[in-house]
């Protein structure tokens, strides 16, 4: 008999090797890799799809045929809607409510577009069924299909013509003709490849469902992400009540765009103005509380960062944050120690942003600095003060891109005294009744937050190297 070849696949980034390896090389990741069977080819079809060349100006515009639903903030992740023949990956934590939003997608998109199959491979029909009949979503062309066989799920689609396809999970489902267990490297790679061509050979649009590892990234081969058009993110604390879906990639809309959901009884209902949201809870007069606007997407997110100043009672002072970049409070906090003189060498820190959404650009830095300076002063900021501005190691406090916008969103919601770069160049329009203020250093930033707290903050009494604009 002929013997099988067997190779062995690292689960966590696809590397191939010919033999057992602890660690895999290539991601440093242990007892990742799992023998595969190697299947032989056998007969090669002919090459190339029979497809010819096509003039640039020639090809079919897509850009007007989205599938758009009464969803807002699904439609706003994706673009504009569901660009027909694409393949999107949706990928969160379990229990986050990724089969929930699709269910709902469903029952919107069917009852604009026709038949829509649902494929799952994790639950019953039954098991379906009943969330939906929770999520009032039952009516319309909604095509329920229990299946794992891939083989089987492309015939189905092929009888039945449907508009989108839902495939829940990616990781339940195998190809017979490969010899791995379902959620391999080779079953997944080989099976997403599968719905790609279904979709990009004139079918329907495909969505996927994808596992995350504990680290928080999509279980799988790398290849997985690069395969599809879109890839989402439904992010959220389990025992909260909001979830954001990230699009972290879209080959037909901005990427990192964001849209803001609430958990209720009745499935996910979308929060159309998310910074009002934020902002509801926002204690007033306590010290350690700034306020900042960073942009996720075309979108700009009015933030709440919470900083908690205590003095430590052990040698070394504990540093906690929860919502930012760990290593970039560290490098603020010894800003403020260096250049501006703060003693925090024998005070705990601890940083959160309220709502659970984490920063990751840099034009927050001055907030979280007048947060922390707050904390440790216990003086509180003027509540209706809004803080822009990168932070460099000299002290220097750098400009910020769309700068507009971001001023715009906060004074939409009663803010009217700005801490801005004096880097960004250029008025603010449309801004009457404002106490625009800009300044050059982070000491400059302090005094004026700082000095005069509580009795007319901006009354221009202050005697600082600072530049105002009303």
């Amino acid at each position: 008999m002929t013997r099988i070849k067997e190779r062995f696949v690292c689960q966590q980034c696809g590397y191939e090797s010919q033999g057992f390896l602890g660690r895999c090389p290539a991601c440093g990741s242990w007892n990742s890799l799992v023998a595969e069977a190697i299947v032989p080819e056998g007969i090669k079809k002919a090459a190339g799809s029979g497809e010819v060349p096509v003039l640039l100006s020639r090809v079919n515009d897509i850009s007007e045929k989205r599938l758009v639903t009464t969803l807002g903030e699904w439609d706003r992740v994706l673009g504009g809607g569901l660009v027909p023949g694409s393949l999107v990956l949706v990928g969160g934590a379990p229990g986050i409510g990724k089969s929930t939003l699709l269910l709902q997608v469903a029952h919107l998109l069917s009852s604009r577009y026709g038949k829509i199959l649902y494929v799952t491979g994790e639950e019953s029909a039954s098991q379906t069924r009943l969330r939906a009949r929770r999520l009032g979503a039952e009516e319309g062309e909604i095509y329920l299909l229990a299946e794992t066989n891939i083989e089987g799920i492309l015939l189905q689609i092929e009888r039945l013509q449907p508009v989108v396809v839902m495939v829940d999970s990616i990781q339940t489902m195998l190809l017979p003709d490969i010899q791995a267990a379902p959620g391999s490297v080779s079953q997944v790679r080989e099976g997403a490849a599968r719905f790609l061509r279904l979709a990009k050979d004139g079918g329907p649009a495909v969505i996927l469902v994808g596992h995350v590892t504990k680290e928080g990234f999509l279980a799988g081969p790398k290849v997985l992400e690069h395969l599809v058009d879109c890839v989402l993110y439904l992010e959220g604390e389990r025992y909260q009540a909001y979830r954001i879906l990230r699009s972290v990639k879209n080959r037909f809309g901005s990427t990192n765009e964001i849209g803001v959901f609430e958990m209720t009884g009745s499935g996910l209902q979308e929060v159309t103005n998310p910074s009002a949201m934020l902002m509801a809870e926002r204690p007033a007069g306590v010290a350690g509380s700034s306020v900042v606007a960073c942009l996720e997407g075309t979108r700009p997110l009015l933030l709440e960062i919470q900083a908690l100043v205590s003095k430590t009672t052990f040698g070394n002072p504990r540093r906690l944050a929860t919502g930012i970049d760990f290593n970039r409070a560290l490098l603020l906090a010894a800003v403020l120690e260096k250049r501006a003189g703060l003693p925090l060498g024998g005070y705990d820190i601890y940083l959160n942003v309220a709502g659970g959404i984490a920063i990751n650009e840099p034009a927050a830095d001055l907030g979280i600095c007048l947060a922390i300076a707050s904390g440790l002063k216990d003086r509180p900021l003027e509540s209706r003060t809004l803080v822009l501005g990168e932070v460099g190691l000299a002290g220097e406090v750098r400009a910020v891109t769309q700068l507009e916008r971001r001023v715009e969103e906060a004074a939409r919601l009663g803010f009217n005294r700005f801490i801005i770069p004096a880097g960004n160049r250029g008025g603010l329009k449309g801004q009457s009744g404002c106490e625009i203020y800009k300044v050059s250093t982070i000491s400059e930033a302090l005094r004026l937050a700082l000095v005069n707290t509580g009795s007319g903050a901006g009354d221009n009494t202050l005697s600082n190297p600072f530049y105002k604009y009303s």
